[in-house]
């Protein structure tokens, strides 16, 4: 299916986003059963099936084009899920150096949490290549990293049910967003465990998408210090239709949905 054209490049890695990018600045979501919506009336999510997906948003980086993003949700079998986000730069001074992200996330469902497994992460620019690996053994409870990682985020970290990796944010965000709501996750990530918080608008905002116009509910993630993460999404797309980051030092990232297809 086709829709009309819908972090600093750490990777934002998705929380969202996506996920999507923000080198180890991803947020994690803890299960929907920590979901609280602040409506008057209490309003439980429906659960929704994860269905696989391939999408592809245009990147704006300071307002201004910097390349293309896909995001993509892979069914492996046996219960097993890979969710895959990759940024290209292939404007302006990022696009000359070549800076390339990848990050990719094993997981299963275990309940209503969706559970990683194993995931790796590879940033890619003319001078140098960056690649690291992270294992989540929940037979142990413990997750680590390999490969170009501080020293200080090589050991293991403590693993609690519903801990998940930063790319799980936007499907978890995308899963459990009621107006209102507020939702809670933890985030485990290259060596780093800490909690983020959502809130998701009281009323839903038009959103125009090309020649489409959605009304989307809009995510802001709270008490991240002067980092902000922004997710707007529609029960009827299964990924975020507009994705934006602002770090420290006001710099912006922006991920716009191009178009997806249901595989």
């Amino acid at each position: 299916m086709k829709i009309a054209r819908v972090n600093r490049l750490r990777p934002l890695l998705l929380t969202a986003c996506l996920a999507l990018a923000a080198g180890g600045a991803t947020a994690q979501v803890a299960p929907a059963s920590t979901t609280t919506s602040l409506a008057p009336v209490a309003v439980e999510a429906p659960q929704q099936a994860l269905t696989p997906f391939d999408a592809r948003y245009a990147v704006f980086r300071d307002g201004k084009p910097l390349g293309d993003a896909s995001l993509q949700l892979v069914a492996l079998g046996a219960a097993r899920w890979r969710v895959d986000l990759r940024i290209e730069a292939t404007r302006g001074l990022m696009g000359l150096a070549g800076v390339d992200l990848q990050q990719s996330t094993v997981f299963d469902v275990a309940g209503n949490q969706y559970r990683p497994l194993s995931q790796a992460t590879v940033r890619k620019a003319l001078f140098g290549k960056r690649q690291v690996t992270g294992t989540y053994d929940w037979t142990r409870h413990a997750a680590q990293w390999t490969g170009d990682v501080k020293k200080k985020r090589r050991g293991a970290v403590p693993l609690q049910d519903g801990d998940m990796s930063g790319l799980l944010i936007n499907l978890a965000v995308q899963r459990d967003a009621l107006p209102g709501a507020t939702l809670r996750y933890r985030f485990v990530d290259e060596g780093r465990a800490r909690e983020q918080q959502y809130q998701v608008s009281a009323q839903r905002e038009a959103q125009q998408v090309d020649d489409l116009s959605y009304a989307a509910l809009r995510v802001d993630r709270v008490r991240a210090g002067a980092d902000t993460t922004t997710l707007w999404v529609v029960e009827a797309v299964p990924m975020p239709i507009r994705i934006f980051q602002r770090d420290d030092e006001g710099e912006t990232l922006e991920l716009r949905l191009i178009d997806y297809r249901e595989v």
